[in-house]
């Protein structure tokens, strides 16, 4: 072919690749874009809730906190040092302050809370947990969490107003936290931003009687969940776990008998193995469990709840899960905040490669 006729082919050529590069490029851009656009719309977002988060803070007049109706794990690893960073950050004296939760935590509050209201005090457990779950189901399309006050939240911000005498109490509800995190939980955020909303520090876990206890034990909270399921395979190797370390220490079962919420505590039937249902009543059920984690030498635990507390108690901690689809988030957080405030050792473990590596029989005695 000719030379001339060579050149026109090639230039042709090149001319129709850049032509049909220019499609990929400009979806290219527009994504680029896209990104961009939606990461201002959160930072923009961030910025509201900021001001929200401002507003509830001016004045000097009281602000109740809460109510608390989620998942105990987001409340101790989440909500509570998200109040201590709330009071750090616009000066706020603990006395204009009244935490609204269940279960007798008020030492959990100590720092950032002068008062506290018991949701159990006013309302039955029974009560409490159909009218939570009614909450979750219409509120949270079956979610846990707190995105928006709803008719229980009214309820008991109207209860604390009264105790308080406060009609006009100032409102730090739950909902701030959850929608200023929620970018971080989606992947959509770095871990920079909860820290920066965040301060840790050690609970005071109080005074008062506890149950006869061992003098060196192991406390274990073992529950159903999305990161534990309830499977025959679990029962199986959570009844070898708990075998070995009772082996080494007496071991003390806190399950409360309680149906707050979705999860049940796993039953172990078997030698060195104490249970305190019954010994755990509903109104103070939490603020117990922390007293007696505090004398423990060691906790294992479902992955979440108070697993997550049991480290800032000082007390080191085996976190155990068969599922950690919705872990990663809170994993990576914890260990940062348990570094940052020198909590004890918390070690997470994977129930699958234990299978995996035959590391526990599975034959045990089990009950949920």
């Amino acid at each position: 072919m000719p030379a001339p006729l060579v050149a026109a082919r090639n230039l042709g050529s090149k001319v129709a690749r850049r032509v049909a590069a220019v499609p990929a490029r400009v979806v290219r851009v527009s994504r680029r874009l896209g990104r961009a656009r939606e990461g201002m719309a959160r930072v923009l977002d961030e910025h509201r809730i900021e001001r929200e988060i401002a507003a509830v803070a001016s004045g000097r007049g009281p602000i109740v906190v809460g109510p608390w109706l989620a998942e105990v794990g987001f409340e101790v690893l989440y909500w509570i040092p998200f109040l201590r960073w709330f009071a750090e950050r616009y000066q706020i004296d603990p006395a204009r302050m009244t935490a609204v939760s269940r279960g007798g935590v008020a030492d959990w509050y100590a720092d950032v809370a002068g008062g506290y209201v018991e949701i159990l005090d006013h309302l039955s457990p029974e009560v409490f947990a159909a009218r939570n779950a009614r909450r979750q189901e219409s509120d949270e399309a079956g979610g846990q969490k707190q995105h928006a006050p709803g008719a229980l939240d009214r309820e008991l911000l109207s209860l604390a107003r009264e105790t308080l005498g406060a009609s006009d109490a100032r409102v730090c509800h739950p909902s701030l936290m959850f929608r200023l995190f929620r970018q971080f939980w989606l992947g959509n955020r770095g871990l920079g931003l909860p820290l920066a909303h965040t301060r840790f520090a050690s609970p005071a876990p109080g005074d008062g009687d506890l149950p006869p206890l061992p003098e060196r034990f192991a406390a274990v909270k073992l529950y159903t969940g999305r990161a534990l399921p309830d499977t025959p395979e679990w029962r199986g190797v959570l009844a070898s776990l708990v075998a070995r370390v009772a082996e080494r220490m007496p071991v003390v079962l806190l399950d409360t008998g309680l149906a707050l919420d979705e999860h049940e505590d796993y039953r172990f039937k078997r030698p060195n193995v104490i249970s305190l249902r019954g010994h755990l009543p509903p109104a103070r059920n939490l603020g117990l469990q922390t007293r007696i984690i505090a004398r423990a030498s060691l906790f294992v635990g479902t992955c979440g709840s108070l697993a997550w507390l049991a480290p800032m108690l000082g007390v080191n901690t085996v976190a155990v899960y068969g599922d950690d689809r919705f872990l990663a988030s809170h994993l990576h957080f914890a260990g940062h905040a348990f570094d940052a405030m020198g909590a004890a050792s918390f070690e997470p473990l994977d129930l699958r490669a234990v299978t995996a590596l035959d590391l526990l029989a599975t034959a045990g005695d089990v009950r949920s």
